[in-house]
Parts: C-alpha cells; sequence; structure tokens
C-alpha cells in the first residue's frame, strides 16, 4: 500500500467509521473494497526468508527456570 492509497483509507475510516456516525453498512462496503487490492509486489516484508528458531534443551530451559527463580526470590522488592 502506498502513500497515496494509506491516505485514501484513512480518509475514508475517518469520514464513514460507525463510532463517528458513519453508516456501518457503507463501512463494510468500503472495507470490503480496500481489502480486495492486492499488496504491492515490490512490498519488501514478504521477502524475507522464514527462520525456524529451536527451543532450548530441556535441561537448558530448567537452569534458565531455577535461575530466574532464585533471582526473584532474592530480588523481591516488597518484604
Amino acid at each position: 500500500m502506498n502513500e497515496e492509497e494509506r491516505a485514501a483509507y484513512r480518509a475514508f475510516v475517518r469520514e464513514n467509521h460507525p463510532d463517528r456516525g458513519g453508516d456501518p453498512e457503507v463501512f463494510v462496503a468500503g472495507l470490503a473494497r480496500f481489502q480486495e487490492a492486492e499488496p504491492a509486489a515490490d512490498d519488501p516484508r514478504f521477502d524475507a526468508p522464514v527462520e525456524v528458531v529451536r527451543t532450548m534443551p530441556f535441561p537448558v530451559r530448567v537452569g534458565v527456570a531455577l535461575i530466574r527463580t532464585w533471582h526473584r526470590r532474592r530480588n523481591q522488592r516488597v518484604l
């Protein structure tokens, strides 16, 4: 969505939102019209590779949990 389309969308919502006195049916129809537009082909958000983050091994997770518990009990804010 380029700047012009975004400005048009924001102006439409500002003028037609039901909370601001607009007609709910017109608002829903307008949202459907804006949602039909496909994203730009050069949108960089869709070009990034998917990264899979592995979980930590169980013994490491237990160690982290123990350290966090120890810190919470050691550094209590209210005595």
